[in-house]
C-alpha cells in the first residue's frame, strides 16, 4: 500500500489487460536479498554474527519497526534529531492483456525533529514498460515524477504503551498518470495510520495499517477533472530468524472508488504475499515485499480479479542508512 495516487482516466478504469510477470525483477529482488550492498563487509562484520548472547539493549538497536512489514509499516520514527536517506520503490506487475509493468522511485530525506514527529521531502521518478495491453498505449519511459512531503506524529511508543500508533500524510503533486504513463496534472494526499505491537518480546511483531488516498487528476489531452479514492486495510507479522534479519507475511485489502467522497465503488481486490528486513552495516538496511492479487472484483466485469483497476502483482524495496 504505497506512496503514489492510484487514478487512471475514465476510459483507462473500464481495461482489462495483463501480462507476465518481468523475470529481471524477480532477479533483481534475489540479487538484492542474497547479495546486498556491502554484503562483503556485512558477512565480515562480527557485529552481525551471534558469537555470544545479545542484550537487550543490543537486540532493541537493531529493531526499526517501521521497514519490518514489507508493503505495510510500523509506527516507529526514530529519535530526536536522527535523519535518514531512503530510496523507495514500488512496481505494480501485469495486466490481463500484453506486457505491463510500472514503477514508482521515491527518495525521502527523513528528519526526526522533535520528539514524536518527523517530516521527510521527496522527489519521485517513474517508469512504464507497456507493451500489447488493450486500452493503453504501448510505452517505454522514465522520468521526473512529482515531488512530496511527508509527515508523521506518534500518537503511542509501542516500548510504553500497549501499542504503537503513527499518523502519516504525504501529500504530492504529480506529472505522470501511474497507470498509463500519460501526463495529467495530479493532486493526491496519502493519509495512514500505522499501528504495530510486539507480540513476542524481541522475536515476533504484528501491524495494522489503514488507509484513505483521495486524488484529483486532469490529464493534458482532455483538462477535465477526476476525482478518485482509495481505501486500505493490512495486516502483517514479522519474525526474527537472525540477527538483524526478520521474514514475515503480510495482506492488503483495497477498494477503489470515483469521487473522493467514496461515491461509487469501481473495484476491489486482495493481495497477499511475503516480506523481509535485513539490518547492515553502517546503519544500512534493505527491506522489502511481494504480494499477489488472489481475489478481486471490477464492478461490471465477470473477471474473479480485479485487474482494471489494479495490477496482479505488488512489489516493494526499500534501501536506506541513518546518520
Amino acid at each position: 500500500m504505497r506512496r503514489n495516487a492510484h487514478s487512471c482516466s475514465t476510459s483507462e478504469r473500464r481495461v482489462a489487460a495483463g501480462g507476465a510477470l518481468p523475470a529481471r525483477l524477480a532477479a533483481a529482488v534475489l540479487l538484492l536479498c542474497f547479495f546486498p550492498p556491502y554484503g562483503t563487509a556485512w558477512a565480515r562484520d562480527p557485529s552481525t554474527v551471534a558469537a555470544k548472547p545479545e542484550s537487550g539493549d543490543e537486540k532493541r538497536a537493531e529493531i526499526d519497526s517501521e521497514h519490518l512489514f514489507g508493503l505495510l509499516e510500523g509506527s516507529d520514527i526514530g529519535d530526536p534529531g536522527e535523519k535518514e536517506v531512503e530510496l523507495d520503490s514500488l512496481g505494480r506487475f501485469a495486466k490481463r492483456g500484453g506486457s505491463y509493468a510500472a514503477t514508482s522511485n521515491a527518495l525521502f530525506f527523513k528528519y526526526t525533529a522533535v520528539e514524536n514527529f518527523r517530516f521527510a521531502p521527496m522527489i519521485s521518478f517513474s517508469s512504464h514498460d507497456i507493451s500489447n495491453v488493450p486500452g493503453l498505449e504501448n510505452r517505454d519511459q522514465f522520468r521526473l515524477e512529482g515531488a512530496g512531503m511527508e509527515f508523521r506524529y506518534r500518537l503511542l511508543d509501542r516500548e510504553k504503551a500497549p501499542f504503537g500508533l503513527t499518523l502519516s500524510a504525504l501529500p504530492v503533486r504529480t506529472r505522470i498518470d501511474e497507470t498509463s504513463g500519460l501526463p495529467v496534472e495530479q493532486y493526491a494526499v496519502e493519509f495512514a495510520a500505522l499501528m504495530d505491537k510486539e507480540l513476542v518480546p524481541d522475536r515476533l511483531f504484528g501491524a495494522v495499517n489503514l488507509l484513505y488516498e483521495p486524488t484529483w487528476t486532469r490529464p493534458w489531452r482532455t483538462h477535465e477533472w477526476e476525482r478518485e479514492a482509495t481505501i486500505g486495510a493490512g495486516a502483517a507479522l514479522s519474525f526474527r530468524v537472525a540477527p538483524g534479519f526478520f521474514l514475515g507475511t503480510g495482506a492488503i485489502y483495497q477498494w477503489r472508488y470515483e469521487g473522493i467522497s467514496l461515491d461509487t465503488l469501481l473495484g476491489e481486490a486482495l493481495f497477499v504475499g511475503p516480506s523481509f528486513y535485513l539490518r547492515l552495516p553502517n546503519q544500512w538496511f534493505a527491506s522489502g515485499g511481494w504480494t499477489v492479487q488472489v481475489t478481486g472484483r471490477a464492478v461490471g466485469e465477470p473477471f474473479s480479479l480485479d485487474l482494471t483497476n489494479f495490477e496482479r502483482h505488488l512489489a516493494r524495496l526499500q534501501v536506506g542508512f541513518g546518520f
